[in-house]
Parts: C-alpha cells; structure tokens; sequence
C-alpha cells in the first residue's frame, strides 16, 4: 500500500515536471527535466502496479540525475538542491523495508532479479550519493584557502603609512579617520585571544520604528565615533546621544525632532563628525564682525558634534554636553534644502556622515531614486564649522562654474548627479574625494547632456578650501542600471614602480574596485575599456559602446541556464524559464526595454560593492572585502497619453506624487525593478550570494575566498531556517581591521558578528546578535586600558533583518 503511494506521488511528480520541463524545452531551455519527468512517471506507474522493477526505474532515475548534475554544477552541493533533493527524498521513503513489502517480481518466463534486487539497486544508488555528498562537505569549488602574507609589522602604533597621524586609542571619524581605511592600529585582541571576547556592555537607544509613520527601509547602520573621551552616535530619527565608552552609560542625548513621513526611501544616519574648533578660532580674514561671530560660537562650543538629519538639516551640538549650538546657522542649524529646485515630498534626504576636515563640514545629498523625473540638486556644499556660513559649492551639473556660494534668487542645477555615500579626504595633499553616483531616473538616459555624461558616476577630487575640481574619473558610462559610486574612497599607500605611491581605491556596484593615484586620478592598476551591446528598442537612448574594467574586480562570470538556482526542481525551472524569457548580453550592462519580457542585470542595483565599502590593513597592503551578487530583472513602462503624472502601478496614488515607487512622475517611462527571486523566494542566481576575500594590494591577487555568512533566521515558506548552514550571504555593512591581525564583520543576514583572521579568512569568532548588525564595526581603547569592538544592531527594514535598538560592546575577560 505505501509503495503504491510512493508511486502515486513520483507520477505525479513525473506529469508536473514534464508540463513544466516541456515549457523549458521548447524555450530553449535544458531538454533534462523531461527525461526526468519521463522517468518518475514510469517509475510511479509500475509502483502503482505493485511491480518492484518501480525502484530499478527510480534508481536509473535518480543515478542518470546526479550524473547530469555533477556534469552541469560539479561538486558545488548547493547547486545539487533543485536538481535532485526532492527526487533523493522521495528515494529514501521508497527504500524503506516497510514500505517495499508487497512489492512483486516480474511476470513469470522472463529474466527477473531476486525479489529484493530492486530495493538493493536503488539503496545502493542513494548509498553512493550519500558518500559523494558526504565528499562534497569537504571540497567547495567556491573555496580559494591560502594565505596572505605579512611583510611588516605595525611597530608603531601612531603613525599610518599614508603618512598621516593615526589616533590609535581613538576612532574620529566615520571610516576612522578621513582617509576611510576601517583600520585600527590596536593589537591587544589578536588571534590568540579573540575567542574570549564577551560581552561588555549593551545599550539601547530607544529609538525604534514606527510602522504608519516610518519608511520600510528603517535601518541602523551607524558606525559610532570615540573621541573626547566619549562614544557618539546616530540614530536612524537622527537623535545623537554621547556614551561613556567603558560602560555604554548614556551621558547625554539630543532629539533634533526629525520630520517623519513614511514615504522616506532611506531612513537611517550613519553616523556623525566631530570637531575641536579651538585650535582654529583665528579668522582668515579682517572682518570684525566675522572674527566676533567666530569668538562667539568658540566660546559656546568649543567641540562639537556634526550632524544631519534625513529631514535635510544639518546642526551641531556641544560634544561635552549635548546642548545645541545655537550660534551655529540659524538657532543651530542649517537648511540644506535651501536654494534646492524641485523640492517635492521626500525626493530629497541626508543618509552619510557629515565629513570635518579642518575648518569644514562637507556634505553632499540623497535623491529618491526614480520617484521624481524632476529632481533637486546632487550639489556638494562646504560649510564653516564653526558659525554655518557656505563656504563654497560644487554642482555636478555645472562643475566647471563659479564655487562661491549663490546669491539670493538663484537656484542649483536641477536633476544633477548626487553623491549621497561617504566622502573621504588627504588633507596633506588638500583633497576631498567625491563618490557622485547617476542622474535619476537610473534607466532612461534620453535627457542627459554632455555634462551629465561626464559627471554621472564620477569620482571627483576636490579643492579643500575652495571645491574647485582637480580631476574626475567615470567609472560606468551612460549609465542605465543605478551604478552609483555607493562606497567610501579608500586612501592608502601602495608600491608602484618603485615609489611609495599615495593610492585611492574606489569599490563600484559592477563589482570593480579602481587602483587610482590620488593625486591625479590615473589608473595604477590597470583599466580596459571592454565593448558592450548598444542596442536598445528605447528611441533617442544613445548606450556606450564601451564600458571600463579594472585589472581588480569581482564582477562575476556572465550567468548561465546552469547557474539558476532553487530549492525545488520546480522553482529552478521558473528561474530557468525567466533566464531564457528576458534579455541578457551575457554581461553586466544589459540594458532595461519597455514593452518586453524584461531585461536581466547582474549584479542588480544593491550592486557586488555597496556603501560597507572595504577595509584594508595600511601596513601589509592588504584588502578585505566583503563582494555580493543578486540578479535583479528590470522593466521599463511607456506611460501613454500625456498625462505625465499619472501612476503606472497605482491608480489610486495622488496625481503628481510618487507612492513612493519608480514611476518617475512627470517623465515618460516608469521603471520596474525586482530581486529576480523564484515563487519561494530564493535568489535565482546560486550561492554564493556573499563572500569574504582577503587581497595581497601589491600584485592584485586573490589570496582567500570564503562563503560569507549562513541561512539561519532566513524565512522560508514562512518558517524562519534554524540552522546555520554558510552558503553565502548579502554583507550589507563594513569590515573593520586590526593590526591584531583580525577582521571583524556584522553585516551579514544571520544577525552575528564575526571575527576572522586577515592571513587565511578563517572564521575565529563568532557570537549572536539581537538584531541585524548592518553597520560596520569600530574599535577603541577606553580609560580602563582595554580594547573594546562595537557594533550598532538594529536591523534592516528592507533585508528583513531583526529589528532593534542595540549598540553592543566587546572586550576581553579582565
């Protein structure tokens, strides 16, 4: 009776397959799954029958299936789910004694095996799948193990190889210092301790979500700063609070009364600068008026925090007591939508830490993407520290004009790139260093000028003390795929021909990271400009024949109908179909069409790089990053008639306001992007889907490869996975390095935090977090003496992470 069930079951797992394997076949598509199909269908009818050749059927079945897969994935285990777990499964209830009994030969006068012949055959293939399976836990084609090597040792704690004073005990600024290397030169946690690192203290914020009146991308991702003697940070209603860094007691808190509108893209702080204004309260000019202002806000505070808020303020407390500024802009702050054209609901947002270098807090801005056809200013502007007065601007969109501020009446360029990730800056050198991302909206490109060419997705180095331009460099042309500069530049000194060269590395969504010197921008890995498709059913859409690669990337190989991925043979056939059905060049710039099936893009819009960025080790010219690969699909939608404001996807939204969405009102084409998931929401494309790699900078090379980051806590079929199986996760957030010889990453999906070892990659630490730790962690040393690591746990609204209010601490047992 059971095996008749079994029966039933493979035929109809054999009829669905053939209907779905057929529609893949006649796609062009692998012809395999209907000779799977075929085969579980004729199993099922003999088990029906009682016929015990049923299992030798089964076991060809499932042997042919795993040669198949061996020949399409090799020994990559994961990849083996969707071809053959559910068939394996259903094996396994089909070769138990229990249910075999009552299973009869074949018909008499003809060959037929003993009666037990055909349960032996298929346990004998399923005992031979288990011993490679079991193989396969050991050899992972994903796995690069080797080690980097040390050639100096960080002998003195205080200075950087960059050339510029380190404050080892301290950690100034968001990236650690301006020159955002997320480096640490303290040792006392090394690889010899740091699996006895505990809890040291945990403090909550307070400050948690409110669902009707909070966008869905809520997040905590600050990075805290430690200096003056205290810890500061930032929530995601840009409320600051100052902590005592040995204990997490609160001393002092300021709520700026953040605007709240739930229609927010972004909603977070990433962190906040600090500034001892003291040491340059001297006027650079004969202004009497001027030097009193300067006397005036010295004396009301002397150190100070710098913040924004999503809300578009920016305003500044008293480091020491949290008491607004008032002499700072107006009543302590500054409006930063002021002189902005096209000011529409939220279409535009403040999300980076502000960046202080000397007398200057520099910030740019964020846009809602593809809300609006019509945007405000990406305008970087340079504010005096000390009173709020506009020192000077830069408009991408007119990069080449006056920099002094502009006079009443007059407005920035509308619609020019923005730069909403982290700035960074050489002030030996009196450069700050720009990330400017695309015009929106991302995938139409009919409206841009010479202008917007050259700046979209550019690279600019800056004039300190007066924003003129030095030098640009583009790092996607013509872009239609939201390739934003998303992460922090990185300043270090490399070897280069000889010379000790003051480098910049700059990670990008598509997956390269460029080599550049500093000072002038030209490439010192190399760059090749590879071609790329230009066709497109978009009139007037001009593409780039070419698009640059650096010598260092982690773009992945173009995905093939083998490469998607599943948890059932079902849905792998959906991602398989979705794979032959879209467009795609076999490349990353796949461009999106309207009135199609769509275009796939890999690596999507949350990019292999994001704004984590990455963490190097300044002494050994080491590299850890931190790469991630999602396929996304994406499809353009010609609005008709001329009713530019009318809603493609709600026709109930409000005329004239996007809900949010990417409609881009006012324009012609609406823009649909989707993770390219399958029905069970699984990414289509194969873990990994995140990795830790550890880079020798000096020659380029790949040293280590790891997955980064398991499944456990991950929703599936709406039960959250219990077990920690590592296959490789989104990392959204930063490493932090140590001369301990240590990288500690939060980041990843699983809410943990871990600490592996720089030379190999291998895990050493790992511990539980009670939120989602998408933030990158920082180190300090306190008063006590000990090395402390901290890291922000709130969660991700978008990601799905646990929600929270945690800023943990860790240090050693005493």
């Amino acid at each position: 009776m059971l095996a008749r069930i079994g029966g039933a079951i493979a035929a109809l797992l054999g009829l669905s397959l053939l209907y779905y394997g057929g529609r893949l076949a006649l796609a062009g598509g692998s012809p395999f799954y209907v000779l799977m199909a075929l085969g579980l269908l004729a199993s099922g009818i003999q088990l029906l029958r009682g016929r015990q050749n049923g299992l030798w059927i089964y076991a060809l079945t499932l042997a042919v299936s795993f040669v198949w897969t061996l020949f399409e994935v090799g020994f990559d285990k994961w990849q083996w789910i969707p071809r053959g777990a559910l068939i394996a499964f259903l094996g396994v209830l089909l070769a138990l004694p229990f249910v075999v009994n009552g299973l009869i030969d074949r018909p008499a006068k003809t060959w037929r095996p003993s009666a037990k012949s055909g349960p032996f055959v298929l346990r004998a293939t399923l005992g031979v799948i288990i011993v490679l399976g079991v193989i396969s836990w050991f050899v992972d084609p994903i796995v690069i193990k080797g080690d980097l090597e040390q050639v100096a040792e960080a002998a003195d704690p205080d200075v950087d190889p960059s050339g510029v004073a380190y404050p080892a005990e301290d950690w100034v600024a968001y990236g650690g210092t301006n020159l955002g290397q997320r480096y640490s030169a303290l040792s006392d946690i090394d690889a010899s301790n740091v699996s006895g690192l505990e809890v040291a203290w945990e403090h909550h914020t307070g400050d948690l979500r409110v669902a009707e009146e909070d966008s869905g991308e809520y997040t905590f991702e600050v990075t805290p700063i430690k200096v003056n003697g205290l810890l500061y940070l930032c929530t995601p209603h840009n409320i600051v609070q100052a902590l005592k860094p040995e204990t997490g007691e609160l001393v002092w808190s300021f709520d700026p009364q953040m605007q709240r509108d739930p229609q927010y893209q972004h909603q977070m702080c990433r962190g906040v600068g600090y500034s001892d204004v003291t040491a340059t309260q001297a006027p650079t000019d004969n202004d009497p008026d001027r030097s009193a202002a300067i006397e005036a806000a010295v004396a009301e505070c002397p150190r100070r925090i710098v913040a924004t808020s999503v809300d578009n303020r920016l305003y500044v407390m008293n480091a020491d007591t949290g008491a607004l500024c008032e002499t700072f802009g107006e009543d302590g702050f500054v409006d930063l939508t002021d002189k902005q054209p096209n000011l529409q609901r939220t279409a535009l947002m403040q999300t980076a830490a502000p960046l202080v270098a000397g007398n200057l807090v520099i910030l740019g801005g964020s846009i809602a993407d593809n809300y609006y056809n019509d945007n405000p200013s990406g305008v970087v502007r340079a504010y005096d520290v000390r009173t709020g007065e506009l020192v000077w601007k830069f408009d991408s969109g007119n990069p080449y004009g006056d920099n002094a501020p502009l006079a009443e009446g007059e407005f920035y360029e509308p619609n020019s790139a923005v730069a909403w990730a982290q700035f960074s800056a050489d002030e030996s050198l009196g450069l700050v260093y720009v990330p400017f991302g695309n015009m929106s909206p991302d995938q139409v490109g009919l409206r841009r000028d010479e202008i917007d060419e050259m700046m979209n997705d550019s690279l600019v180095a800056l004039d300190i003390k007066t924003g003129e331009m030095k030098w640009h460099f583009q790092t996607t042309h013509h872009d239609l795929w939201d390739r934003d500069n998303p992460s922090q530049p990185v300043l270090m000194n490399l070897p280069h021909d000889g010379e000790d060269v003051p480098a910049l590395l700059l990670p990008t969504k598509i997956g390269n990271i460029f080599v550049l010197d500093r000072r002038t921008g030209e490439p010192i890995m190399p760059v090749t400009e590879v071609p790329v498709s230009t066709e497109t059913n978009i009139p007037g859409e001009k593409l780039s024949p070419t698009q640059p690669v650096s010598a260092l990337n982690f773009t992945a190989a173009p995905l093939t109908e083998a490469d998607m991925w599943g948890t059932t043979p079902f849905d792998q056939i959906q991602c398989r179909l979705a794979y032959r059905e879209a467009r795609y060049d076999g490349n990353p710039w796949t461009p999106p069409e309207v009135g199609t099936a769509g275009s796939l893009v890999f690596p999507g819009n949350i990019g292999v790089f994001n704004w984590g960025s990455v963490a190097v080790d300044p002494v050994n010219h080491w590299m850890i990053a931190t790469p991630q690969w999602i396929s996304h699909h994406y499809k353009l939608f010609e609005r008709k008639g001329d009713d530019l404001n009318a809603s493609v996807f709600n026709s109930d939204a409000p005329a004239g306001e996007s809900n949010p969405g990417n409609e881009n009102l006012g324009g012609r084409y609406a823009v649909q992007i989707k993770k390219l998931f399958s029905a069970l929401q699984v990414p289509c494309n194969a873990p990994p889907w995140g990795s830790r790699v550890g880079v020798d900078l000096t020659d380029g090379e790949t040293a280590w490869k790891w997955r980064n980051g398991s499944v456990k806590g991950q929703e599936f079929l709406g039960v959250k996975f219990p077990f920690a199986l590592e296959m490789g996760m989104l990392a959204h957030g930063g490493s932090l390095t140590t001369a301990g010889g240590l990288a500690f990453l939060g980041a990843t999906l699983d809410d943990a935090i871990r600490a592996f070892d720089m030379k190999t990659g291998k895990t050493l630490w790992k511990m539980p977090l009670p939120a989602g730790g998408q933030a990158t962690p920082m180190t300090y040393r306190g008063e006590d003496g000990d090395q402390y690591i901290v890291i922000a746990a709130g969660g991700h609204g978008t990601l799905g992470t646990t929600l929270g209010d945690s800023v943990i601490a860790y240090k050693l047992p005493n």
